[in-house]
Formats: C-alpha cells, sequence, structure tokens
C-alpha cells in the first residue's frame, strides 16, 4: 500500500513538472506571453513615498493659510461669523473704537469671552468680562452696558477659539441689539502682538504691560 501510494505521488509530480515545462514553453514563444522579468504594477512601490513626501508636505504647507476653495484662515472665520449673522472687525477697525472718546463714555464697550484666568492674565483695558460659560454671573451687569452702547465689540484669544461668538450670540439672545454687536476675529493675541496696551487683573485695576510709545 505504501509502495502504491509513493508511485502515485510520483507520477503526479512528474506530471505537474512536465506541465509547468510546456506552460513556460508556450509562454516564452508565445508573442503575448507575459514577461517573467517586468514589473506590472509600477506605482505600487512608490505611491506611498509620493503622499507621504509630496501631498503631505502639501498639506502642512496650505491648509493652516487656506481651505479647498484658497481662503485664509482669516476669511474662514469671517464668513463663519457671518453664517451667524455677526459682524466681524479686523485689528484697525478695533483699534479705532478703543481709541475713540466714545469709549471713555460707555458708549462703546469691549466684552472680554474669556473665563477668570485668562482674563486676569491680560486684557484689552476697560473690557468687560462675559464667559460665556457662566452668563448669570456676568450677564446682569453686562446686559446693561451694552442695552445702552452704541457699539459692542466681543473678543476671545483669536484664532481658532470661538468663544467670542458664542458669547455674542448669547448677548443677542439676552436682548443685546445684533446690529450693534461686533466680533473682534484676532482677539487679545492679535491685540498684544501690535503692542496695544494690555490690562492685568480686574477691570481698571490700572496695571499695564506691553503697550508701546
Amino acid at each position: 500500500m505504501g509502495r502504491e501510494l509513493k508511485r502515485v505521488l510520483l507520477e503526479a509530480l512528474v506530471i505537474a513538472a512536465l506541465g509547468l515545462a510546456v506552460a513556460l514553453l508556450a509562454n516564452l514563444v508565445s508573442p503575448r506571453g507575459l514577461s517573467l522579468t517586468r514589473n506590472y504594477f509600477p506605482s505600487s512601490g512608490t505611491t506611498h513615498g509620493k503622499i507621504d513626501g509630496i501631498a503631505n508636505s502639501n498639506v502642512n504647507a496650505v491648509v493652516p493659510a487656506t481651505n479647498g476653495a484658497g481662503q485664509s484662515a482669516r476669511e474662514i472665520v469671517a464668513a463663519r461669523l457671518k453664517e451667524k449673522g455677526l459682524q466681524p472687525i479686523d485689528g484697525r477697525e478695533a483699534t479705532q473704537l478703543f481709541r475713540d472718546p466714545q469709549y471713555e463714555l460707555e458708549s462703546i464697550v469691549f466684552i472680554d469671552a474669556r473665563d477668570d484666568r485668562h482674563y486676569a492674565e491680560g486684557n484689552i483695558p476697560g473690557a468687560y468680562q462675559f464667559d460665556r460659560y457662566y452668563p448669570e454671573k456676568h450677564l446682569p451687569a453686562v446686559l446693561s452696558v451694552c442695552l445702552n452702547a452704541t457699539k459692542i465689540v466681543v473678543y476671545c484669544t483669536g484664532g481658532d477659539c470661538e468663544d467670542s461668538e458664542f458669547a455674542a450670540l448669547t448677548l443677542k439672545d439676552a436682548g443685546a441689539p445684533l446690529e450693534r454687536i461686533v466680533v473682534y476675529a484676532g482677539g487679545i493675541t492679535e491685540w498684544a502682538a501690535k503692542g496695544l496696551p494690555v490690562e492685568i487683573g480686574e477691570r481698571k485695576s490700572g496695571t499695564m504691560r506691553g503697550a508701546k510709545p
């Protein structure tokens, strides 16, 4: 029985070897035969290199500045604000409003939408704090000022921070006229970078830093 099994296996191996030899010979003489040394998938070894080396480098270089439509980060923020019915202003406009004599009379008010710690570390001088997460703490004082103001400038950290947007909408829902509300998208980060005065501690503390002559 064992000898018979070995004989059958041997015959099968011989037949398989002969079949392979015939197939290789037929492929060699056929004009449509496959080349055994040709790489039929040339991109498979380089695709990842292109994605990692080129596409990803483009993402790192372009995405922070633009989106797929070629908009700058500032334009994206402005578009988002307008979608919510809010009017954005830039640093030049914010500075003009801050230096307007009406600011001292509180016809123009600045609202800082950050929490206690960040507000105390530095805010636009004279700005009221309005942490949107604790509206009950700030709303009574802030809303009365906003109702009497002709312009309400809301800001936060700037950049990706959206606290100013939500704070502005909260004030609007509480009764502040939407047409008087503007959002300073650059926030305290841009303000300080311009060398404009920054107040430390509580509102009207008188302790300043960062002001250029």
